[in-house]
Parts: C-alpha cells; structure tokens; sequence
C-alpha cells in the first residue's frame, strides 16, 4: 500500500504540476502556450479529424463519375470529395492551411464554415481567403491576439517599404499596413479614448524614418502633434495657420505639376516609356518629396462662429477637397482624424468623405457615427465597430472602399518614445521653400523654460483685517 502511494504521488505531482502550468501560460503566456502545447495538439487533431470535419461541416460534394465507377468496381462505397490538404505552416499565433477546393466548390463555402471549423477544431477563430481560383488559405489563430497585441519584431525591423508603414495587428494574427501608395487619403474615427491617437502615433513612428515630409494640422493648439515638432516639415495649430498651410500645399502641388508637365516635354522629345502623369516615373534626382498631411479633428476646421469664420471655413473645405481629389499624382496624402465626420459639420463634409478611401473606425458612441466611416464599406464592419469594448483602447475596424475589412488593434507607443524617434530622424526633413514659413520652431536645451519643483508644504496666508 506504502509503495502505491508513493508511486501516485511520484506520477501525480508532476502531472498536477505540468496541468497547473499549462493552465497558467494559457491564460498569462498565451504564446508559449500555443508554441509548447496548443500548435501540436491542433495539427494533431486536425489531421485525425480531417475527414469527419469536412463532411460535418458540409464541406463535401458527390465524387466524380470516374471515381464513382472505380469504387463501384473494387465494390467499396465511393467516398464524397473534399478539400485537400496542400500545406500546413505554422506561425507564432496559429497555423495556415492552403486547400485545394474541390470541383464544384467556391470560396464563399470555406467563409460560410469558419465558425463551425472553429468549434470543431477549439481554436480561437478560423479565416478564410481565396489566393487563386480553387485555391483558399484558411488562417487558423490560436489564442485572441487583440487582447495583448505585439508587433512581430521582424515586420518592425524590416518596414515594407516608401509610404507603407505597419501600424497595427489584424484579428487573424497578420500585421496591418497603412499603405499611401495603394490607398492615397484615410479617414480615422473614434470616440475619446478610444486609441485613435494611438494610431497616429504608430503612424508617424513609422513614418519618421522614411525619406517623406510629415505635415500637421492640430487645431487643440498642437498639443497633439507638438512633441513630433523636429520632424514635421510644418505645423498649423488653429484655423488661420491651417487655411495658410494649406493653401500653401495647393501651390506645391501646382509646382509638382508643373515639373511633371514639364518632363513630358514635347510629343515625341520624350522616350514612350519615360512619359509619365505622377511624380514616381520621374527621374530620381528630380523627384520631389512625398509629403504625408496628418489632420486631427477635422471637426475643428469646419466649425465657423461667424461670417468672417463661415468663409475662412469655406476656403479651409475647398483646399482640403482639392487635396484630397489632386494631389496623389503629385506626391501630396491625407490621413484625417477626428470623433464625428458626417453631413452635420455643413457644406463639403460629405464630398470630402467620399475621396478619403481608406477608413479606420475605433470604437464610438452610436450607431451613426460608424455608419459615417463603414456604412459605404459593409453592414457587418459597421455593426463590428459599435461593440467595441472600451477596456480594449487601439482596437478598430479598417477597410476600404472595395468592401474588404478587418478587425485590428494598434500596440501602445507612449508620447515620448514617439517624440524621440522624430527627433532621431531630424535629419531626414526635407527642405520644402513654400512650406518654409510654417516649419515649427524647435527650442533649444539652453533656452528651455525652467520649472521650479513643487514645494513640500502649501504656502501659508496670514489673514488681513478687513479696512474700515
């Protein structure tokens, strides 16, 4: 009896301990869990269970004539086709499996079954993406990678590209880019505290390191910007400098066009395949600058108290549609934020909207607000935004005008870490003349304000007798 019970507690301890710390990394170090235990045991599962799956989730269709006689034939029961498996990757968040569809299925099936294949296989949730015809990646995501978002490290030390930032992690576990050249001009949405400057900060992190001009306009007497002052090419804090800058843009534009116009040169001067209508079939000696506009609260800019304001208001609204409608040819993007942007804000709003492609909608207070910024997108992604938790700040709805979205969440980068990477790159602003005037200015260390520190005590007040 002695020896059994010293032989359970040999065999038990471990094993109650091996539970324990599975349960812990589980619910703590998601990603070592799905590393050590999950990613083995749901291959496992999925290549003993493929079959069964497949057929109870209606993922199979009658075998073909040939096979039909074959089986006939051998006098064995002819199976239904299915997917094949072609590939299994694994990942540090989950698993992708490239299927061959089988004939007479479409992609819209795979999307049809991604929640009964997510029960079945007891993974956080299933995707599906078609990558040719009869070809579907389905992204299997391990754990919910929006609760505790980290960007891969080596997405962040290779960035992608001119104009292509990562700024944020996808629902199935892909990184997030904000893509100027693909998607020109965007408009970011969302309520206080809702992240929306989070992502303007990991916008403009990426950003700063990249040979582009960052222009910004904050109306919150640049608060929100100011910080970034070392590597903005110019900075408007209140309407009037916005209506200056922005007018200024607009001549910058024409110079580019004009430099464009002017390398086509004569009908026939210029070889066919160096003519060009934008500035990146320019030469590169010649090329000018991308500049990257970054608005915050739009609303501001619409608001007027008075005549005087209603036609500073009206310039501000047509310099901004003219931007938004020109000035991708010549190098010039908007990324526009604010809480609300809806007809309401008055003549242009809507017209204005319309040119800005790209729509990132964190979480907001009705229903209204996320049909501004999804509603042309998808019914499903404008329902996804109004039940954004508010104990999730970063988390938004991105997509496009194509109808494709997706669920994502920016990771946090605190002021001062975006702050310093600007002033790393200073070296990196390009000289602008037209912009020259509203180039921030940056205060030195020797003529910084020196603030005293708190006192221990509250000063003490003697009392004075009132006079007669």
């Amino acid at each position: 009896m002695d020896a059994l019970t010293t032989a359970l507690i040999e065999l038990g301890v471990p094993a109650a301990a091996l539970g324990s710390g599975a349960l812990y990394a589980r619910a703590k170090l998601p990603r070592t869990y799905w590393a050590t235990v999950g990613l083995p045991l749901t291959v496992h599962r999925i290549r003993r269970d493929y079959d069964n799956v497949m057929e109870a989730c209606g993922l199979t269709v009658e075998p073909s004539f040939w096979r039909a006689m074959a089986s006939s034939a051998t006098n064995r029961p002819a199976r239904p086709a299915m997917p094949k498996i072609r590939s299994i990757t694994a990942s540090s968040t989950g698993l992708r499996i490239r299927l061959r569809l089988a004939r007479g299925q479409e992609t819209a099936d795979m999307l049809n079954a991604t929640e009964r294949l997510r029960h079945a296989w007891g993974v956080h949730a299933v995707y599906a993406s078609e990558v040719k015809p009869g070809v579907v990646d389905l992204r299997v995501v391990g754990f919910d990678v929006l609760r505790n978002v980290r960007m891969p490290r080596r997405v962040t030390a290779k960035s992608a590209g001119l104009l292509r930032v990562p700024v944020a992690v996808r629902a199935d576990g892909a990184v997030h880019y904000r893509d100027f050249r693909q998607v020109p001009n965007g408009l970011n949405l969302g309520a206080n505290q809702s992240g929306k400057s989070m992502f303007t900060r990991n916008l403009i992190h990426g950003l700063a390191a990249q040979p582009v001009a960052l222009v910004g306009i904050d109306c919150k007497r640049g608060v929100e910007q100011r910080p970034f002052a070392p590597r903005l090419s110019a900075l408007a804090t209140d309407p009037g400098e916005a209506l200056g800058l922005l007018l200024a843009l607009l001549v910058e534009m024409d110079d580019r066009y004009d430099l464009i116009r002017a390398h086509q040169g004569v009908p026939g001067s210029v070889a066919a395949e160096d003519v060009t209508a934008d500035i990146w079939g320019l030469p590169a000696k010649v090329r000018p600058v991308p500049i990257v506009v970054l608005v915050d609260e739009i609303a501001e800019l619409f608001l007027a108290a008075g005549k005087a304001d209603e036609e500073r208001r009206n310039q501000i609204v047509i310099a901004l549609i003219r931007l938004a409608q020109l000035a991708r040819a010549a190098g010039i993007f908007l990324e526009i934020s604010g809480q609300r942007f809806g007809s309401e804000l008055g003549k242009g709003a809507t017209l204005l909207r319309s040119q800005l492609t790209g729509r990132t909608v964190h979480r907001v207070n009705d229903l209204e607000t996320a049909r501004m910024g999804l509603g042309d997108i998808s019914e499903t992604a404008m329902l996804a935004a109004t039940r954004i938790s508010p104990d999730m700040p970063g988390v938004a709805v991105a997509g496009d005008t194509s109808g494709r979205w997706s669920e994502i969440r920016t990771p946090y980068r605190s002021l001062s870490e975006v702050a310093d990477r600007c002033a790393n790159f200073v070296h990196l602003v390009p000289p602008l003349p037209r912009l020259a005037a509203f180039r921030p200015q940056i205060a030195s260390a020797a003529a910084a304000v020196s603030v005293p520190p708190m006192p221990s005590a509250p000063p003490v007040f003697a009392p004075v007798p009132a006079s007669e």
